[in-house]
């Protein structure tokens, strides 16, 4: 009885591939790209709304006198519905490797926490997987806001938009307070890590202020039906939403130089070139 031929496994098929690079990019431009794409939607979305379809994004329930659309609306209305939420899949993909980079990025720090401040660093790595947590609620509560409208389910939009203010506030102070641990010494900084962690304190103060304000004029609003009250709210809404996003954006002075690769061959043999290369330039 003849046997059938053996399928050579998965590692040893591994070893036998050669070494070659399938893909590399910028991982700068990546990150570029995938902040700025919401902004200059939003932006877009914003001025055709405004310019073509006035009415309908500026009705509320109080139908009182208003002259800002809030951000539903102006992408609740068709065909801007269709190009935002086309952008924040774009956004998106990007979003979910950069949270699991940036938790690679504050773990490779934890070796020099140790040396200086080692009680420190239990909190400090339970910092860090708070922020990623907290950044995936994020990415996963924006793609929920934009894909279940005010329009179509308003009291599941709403809940899902409040998710995704508190954790878009909670990250932003979590990332500042694991800086300040990390960095104690901000003067030793390079200055784009200065630059960094500088506007990141700036944007949250505003996303703090600015969310005082969305709550007053929406109560004003929701309650009380006063003419520009939903104008206020949305100007906030606006805000916050761009300090989200240029929050995101100084990703460009946390990784200035950075590539991301694709490549094949055995996994042992692709980290011991790596060590040789790494050590090489130490």
């Amino acid at each position: 009885m003849s046997s059938l031929p053996s399928t050579p496994s998965t590692s040893s098929t591994s070893a036998a591939l050669p070494i070659a690079v399938y893909y590399l990019a910028s991982f700068h431009q990546i990150c570029v790209v995938t902040a700025l794409l919401p902004l200059v939607t939003l932006f877009i979305c914003f001025v055709t709304a405004y310019v073509f379809q006035y009415d309908d994004v500026h009705e509320t329930h109080c139908r009182v006198y208003n002259i800002v659309p809030s951000i539903s609306a102006i992408t609740g209305v068709s065909p801007q519905r269709y190009f935002w939420r086309l952008s924040i899949a774009l956004h998106i993909g990007p979003r979910l490797p950069i949270a699991f980079v940036y938790k690679n990025f504050y773990r490779s720090m934890l070796s020099n926490l140790q040396q200086r401040q080692p009680h420190l660093v239990p909190k400090a790595d339970l910092m860090i997987k708070l922020i990623l947590v907290l950044n995936l609620i994020e990415v996963s509560s924006l793609g929920g806001v934009t894909y279940i409208s005010n329009r179509e389910n308003y009291p599941i939009h709403e809940k899902i938009f409040i998710t995704f203010m508190v954790c878009s506030l909670c990250y932003m102070l979590a990332t500042i307070k694991l800086h300040e641990i990390l960095f104690e010494d901000e003067s030793k900084l390079l200055p784009m890590q200065r630059e960094s962690i500088k506007w990141k304190r700036i944007l949250f103060i505003t996303s703090i202020l600015s969310t005082v304000g969305l709550l007053v004029f929406f109560a004003k609003h929701r309650f009380y039906c006063h003419d520009l009250a939903f104008s206020w709210f949305a100007f906030f809404e606006y805000v916050i939403a761009i300090a989200n996003m240029l929050f995101h954006f100084t990703i460009i002075w946390d990784f200035p130089s950075q590539f991301m690769l694709i490549v094949q061959g055995p996994k042992e043999k692709i980290e011991d070139i790596f060590k040789r290369a790494i050590a090489k330039c130490d």
